[in-house]
């Protein structure tokens, strides 16, 4: 999936297109010319004007944009069938660690058995890659930093985490059984213009602009591997065109690989490398918004971990090292777009 402009340019479905994430790869796909087919259900977890919103800003002739939510039977069936991609990036998920205590059924339908739908369609109308998203909640409970491709992470904290763990495995087996090759990888807290809502950048920076206390759990001692969205983007399109290769045909090993010895399936961190404090973190929107928090010191919530960070040497390996945004930039950045999308 490198950047070309012309006619021959892979045909890619991207799940979650109205998403976050899924918005912004669309978004690049499409300037780079590429042919895109995008799926959202856009349920109501949040603002669902945001992700109409987003939608709408990827409207064009390169752009097929399609309603529905992955766990409905045959609907990808059908749409794979018809838009034949070569490049599958499957992002579509109920995320959030805090609401998956709260709804897990959610989780179920759309993390488990919409990823499953997945497969299984792929299973009858194979593409060249697939490029599923996990999560650093993967790592759970693991305590040695940075977090590597190849530890065990047995130990989910949320039931979010679980379902991703879970994904990471159900597709392990279909790319063994039917040869599938696919690359899972694993976000660390990314940021950036049109994100969403339930997570810490929106929510301070809407209570900072509106003179409202902050939430600040674990009373700030809380260190996060903050990921910029454009440098993960970034990183996927690099991705895209490292497919893992079966066993039998493959070239000299990589040091660290989390390639699996009987498939072609690999796990890959995504994330800035360098673990970052939360209170930085609020500095930065500080310094954008021109105002000062009121921070409300709270405990840590449950399924929560302390602390993220990214071990990059697969990453780098693979597709070379990425851009690193400073997070005074990114914030900056983000607070520029909030206001300007909200008009205050």
């Amino acid at each position: 999936m490198m950047d070309r402009d012309d006619a021959q340019a892979p045909r890619v479905l991207v799940t979650g297109s109205a998403g976050f994430i899924g918005y912004h790869l669309c978004a690049r796909l499409l300037e780079t010319g590429h042919r895109v087919t995008g799926l959202d259900a856009f349920t109501d977890y949040y603002d669902v004007a945001l992700k109409r919103a987003r939608h709408a800003r990827l409207e064009g002739p390169n752009f097929t944009a399609h309603e529905g939510r992955v766990e409905t039977p045959g609907l990808l069936d059908d749409l794979i069938a018809r838009a034949r991609p070569e490049i599958v990036v499957h992002l579509a998920a109920q995320a959030g660690v805090r609401h998956s205590i709260e709804a897990p059924e959610s989780y179920v339908e759309a993390n488990l058995i919409g990823s499953f739908r997945l497969i299984e369609a792929l299973r009858r109308h194979p593409c060249r890659h697939l490029m599923m998203a996990s999560t650093s909640s993967a790592y759970g409970a693991e305590t040695e930093m940075p977090y590597r491709e190849d530890m065990a992470a047995n130990l989910p904290m949320s039931f979010y985490a679980a379902t991703k763990k879970a994904n990471e495995a159900m597709a392990h087996s279909y790319a063994h059984l039917y040869g599938i090759p696919t690359t899972m990888f694993r976000f660390f807290t990314v940021y950036g213009p049109w994100g969403r809502p339930d997570m810490a950048l929106f929510k301070f920076t809407s209570a900072i602009l509106e003179d409202r206390p902050i939430d600040v759990y674990n009373h700030g001692e809380m260190r996060r591997d903050f990921t910029y969205v454009d440098d993960l983007v970034e990183g996927l399109v690099r991705l895209a065109d490292r497919a893992p290769e079966a066993p039998g045909a493959r070239g000299p090993a990589i040091p660290g690989d989390s390639l699996s010895t009987v498939a072609p399936w690999r796990v890959v961190n995504l994330g800035h490398g360098a673990p970052q404090r939360l209170d930085d973190f609020i500095a930065a929107i500080e310094a954008a918004t021109g105002r000062e928090a009121q921070r409300n010191l709270m405990p840590i919530q449950p399924g929560d971990v302390p602390a993220t960070w990214a071990d990059t040497a697969l990453q780098e390996a693979l597709i070379g090292p990425l851009p690193k945004t400073p997070m005074a930039q990114g914030v900056a950045r983000f607070v520029d777009w909030y206001r300007a999308h909200y008009a205050v």
